[in-house]
């Protein structure tokens, strides 16, 4: 093989990598409406959201997909394992992240579902069976004191009404995305145009749960602007944006990118008056962003 085909095979690569590392971040950028567009979906039941939300994402992506006839949907057989993964991960995540933001406030739920990167710095490197090293434990233990900071900004009165499931919640959120982004990685050959299937499956489960524990809502003008908003960004072309990255991106980068999503979420919660700007939350913010920093941070 001659220098120019040898330096060709080593370049492609890592450009393919970097380019999917960019796609990642459209999935970021609308992330980062996720919380603003659930809180103005106040009063619709977590399940139905779900079902509603992803019911729009999967229309819109058999409409997409089908502009390619038949052949655009041969990417949806796979393997039962392929399926799983994806349902259980995006399901899962979703049934959780939105009975947070309804369980407790806003900002404080949004803040610990995204310490999910940080888990994913920490879940690549240790399923990749390397040694993790002092930055990525310093992160850590900076997300962790951001988390307490959330924790414990409440006075001694509230102790009783502080919304425990809430939390838990937001915090199942970040262990269950963080492992289906990590573990996704396996399906690098599987297309990315499955994520539609998955929808259709994600929507299908939230209704079938909706019927059996809740009351149906009937959504107003504004709040089917908001779902139909979720369902074409933050739940619809930011997971096709997603499953490519991490198939073929740089995991730790994407951690490191995606708390970009944290900040400008806090920023348009207190932009719109769902969140009040006060040092207290901002301070947590700026401890779990500085540890993903570290965490992610190379070595000269």
């Amino acid at each position: 093989m001659t220098d120019t085909a040898q330096a060709n095979k080593a370049f492609y690569p890592t450009r393919t990598a970097t380019s999917a590392t960019a796609i990642g971040v459209v999935a970021v950028v609308l992330w980062s409406c996720l919380a603003l567009l659930t809180t103005l979906t106040e009063g619709i039941p977590p399940f139905e959201l779900l079902a509603l939300s992803f019911g729009v994402a999967f229309l819109a992506s058999l409409f997409v997909i089908g502009l390619r006839g038949a052949a655009g949907f041969q990417a949806w057989r796979q393997p039962l394992s392929v399926w799983t993964v994806g349902f259980v991960g995006i399901f899962a995540y979703h049934a959780l992240y939105f009975f947070a933001l309804k369980a407790a406030p806003a900002a404080e739920a949004s803040l610990l579902a995204y310490l999910w990167p940080l888990l994913i710095v920490l879940l690549s490197a240790l399923l990749a069976g390397s040694r993790l090293r002092w930055r990525q434990l310093a992160g850590a233990l900076l997300g962790l004191a951001g988390t307490a900071f959330i924790m414990l900004q409440r006075s001694q009165a509230e102790v009783a009404t502080l919304p425990v499931a809430g939390y838990l919640a937001a915090l199942g959120c970040a262990l269950v995305w963080s492992t289906y982004s990590v573990v996704n990685r396996r399906f690098s050959e599987v297309p990315s145009s499955i994520i539609g299937g998955i929808c259709g499956l994600v929507a299908l489960a939230g209704m079938i749960c909706h019927l059996a524990f809740e009351a149906t809502v009937r959504p107003d003008l504004s709040q089917w602007a908001a779902i139909v908003g979720l369902g074409l960004g933050p739940v619809g072309l930011a997971f096709f944006a997603w499953d490519h990255a991490t198939k073929h991106g740089s995991l730790p980068m994407l951690g490191a990118l995606s708390y970009l999503a944290p900040l400008i979420s806090t920023v348009l919660l207190i932009a719109v008056g769902k969140s009040h700007a006060s040092p207290m939350l901002i301070l947590p913010a700026v401890l779990i962003i500085v540890g993903a920093v570290i965490a992610t941070s190379r070595s000269r």
